[in-house]
């Protein structure tokens, strides 16, 4: 792909000329800086992360238990709605790309950056929750660094999902707090 930042095509008839060139590419247009290839291979393992995040949130909100344990089952529940929706927006953008993205259980535990650990009780699940999301908002921020200005589209994607991802670990940090009764946050 050539290199076309720092110019300004104001026009129309030489960007009308471009869309027509390289159709097949579909959304990858000769303005594209980055490495098709590698953002898509990094996609997948987002991908990845996002379906074990939509199946433990799943699991946790079937199988919380204890006293208070409707309002955390609700919440890892809506959780998990939002995980799919990040889990599809990926999937999306890796279509876009011209990739096929990778439903395939098989490896889903190796090309995830978060793990999936069912926990012993409610807290636990809470805890797990938690660390999982951390994972997420560090690896979202680093990818967005990481994609900048040469896939615009990718880190706006990826920023709208780090947004949800603090929101989640913000949530999880607040039942944290509440089921163990003292504040965890250092002041």
């Amino acid at each position: 792909m050539s290199d076309n930042r720092g110019t300004f095509i104001t026009d129309v008839e030489t960007l009308r000329e471009r869309a027509r060139q390289h159709l097949g590419r579909g959304a990858v247009t000769s303005t594209y800086s980055g490495d098709v290839s590698k953002t898509i291979e990094i996609l997948q393992n987002v991908l990845a992360t996002e379906i074990v995040c939509v199946l433990r949130y799943t699991m946790h909100s079937i199988a919380a238990a204890g006293i208070s344990s409707e309002a955390v089952k609700a919440e890892f529940a809506q959780h998990a709605k939002e995980e799919q929706e990040h889990m599809t927006a990926v999937a999306e953008r890796i279509n876009q790309l011209g990739g096929r993205p990778n439903f395939s259980p098989e490896g889903l535990a190796t090309r995830s950056a978060s793990q999936y650990v069912e926990g012993e009780n409610l807290v636990d699940m809470i805890k797990e929750n938690l660390i999982a999301e951390r994972i997420a908002i560090d690896h979202y921020r680093e990818l967005v660094r990481y994609f900048g200005d040469n896939d615009p589209g990718t880190r706006v994607m990826l920023e709208g999902i780090l947004v949800v991802e603090e929101e989640h670990a913000n949530d999880m940090h607040d039942l944290l707090v509440n089921h163990e009764g003292r504040p965890m946050l250092e002041r």
